[in-house]
């Protein structure tokens, strides 16, 4: 009887064992899929100059991360919506954290995740903070916007070129 009592607990803590793991996988994937995740352009447009055009059509809560090389590092650029409207880019990289190579963004809501140490920003700080452990900004100097479409300059992103040296993404 002791036998059979043992096989029964251990066959019900295994159900809640798998239970729970397929429950988390679930919750995790409608996390991603309703709240963000990323988000990468299918087709990104590169002027002849080396600007890295940004279609503000495009630009959602849910943010875009936009591939990007400069002199043979790969890059990738934040564009997201903001509540007030307005589109707001950074690099995806972090401030502090950039040299671990791991210092980049995910994003859960409307907050941007640091995957080194976790630090958390919400879409409305994206470009308006700087400095200490926040996405770098690509500030009005950096790109010419008009109604429609951003441009980020070639020689401004090469500039941070040393901050994805190390990048792990």
């Amino acid at each position: 009887m002791k036998a059979a009592s043992k096989n029964t607990k251990m066959n019900k803590k295994t159900i809640f064992i798998i239970s729970g793991s397929i429950l988390a996988v679930l919750v995790l994937a409608i996390l991603t899929f309703t709240t963000g995740g990323t988000n990468t352009p299918e087709a990104v447009e590169v002027s002849s100059g080396g600007e890295l055009i940004i279609n503000k059509e495009d630009i959602t809560k849910t943010a875009s991360f936009y591939p990007y090389e400069s002199n043979g590092t790969y890059m990738e650029i934040i564009a997201v919506r903001a509540n007030d409207d307005t589109v707001r880019t950074a690099l995806n990289t972090c401030q502090v954290c950039y040299s671990s190579g791991r210092g980049y963004y995910e994003q859960l809501g409307d907050v941007l995740i640091c995957n080194n140490c976790g630090n958390q920003f919400t879409i409305d700080q994206i470009e308006k903070i700087k400095g200490g452990c926040n996405p770098v900004p690509i500030l009005d100097d950096m790109k010419t916007e008009n109604d429609d479409q951003i441009a980020i300059n070639a020689e401004s992103l090469a500039a941070f070129e040393p901050l994805f040296a190390n990048w792990k993404r």
